[in-house]
């Protein structure tokens, strides 16, 4: 874990510690689309902040940094010709 510093929370500034972390996998959501075209989608974290905050249960908050993989495959026919 990191030191503890603020982050942005809900608008309003919350203490917490970045936490080290291992992928252990990162699956892609697959979508078929009506018309031919395939989507794939997942989430690829970057970092994930435990907050000093918690839920009703007692559970710890945690903030999640993640970007969003896409990729398309596209039939022929929806592709647009090049010159």
């Amino acid at each position: 874990m990191s030191q503890e510093r603020e982050y942005d929370f809900q608008g309003r500034q919350v203490l917490g510690q970045e936490v080290d972390f291992e992928t252990e996998k990162e699956a892609w959501n697959i979508y078929k689309l009506a018309d031919g075209t395939t989507v794939r989608i997942k989430s690829v974290v970057a970092t994930i902040v435990k907050l000093n905050e918690y839920d009703p249960s007692g559970n710890p908050l945690y903030l999640v940094n993640a970007t969003r993989a896409v990729v398309t495959d596209v039939p022929t026919s929806l592709k647009k010709k090049l010159a």
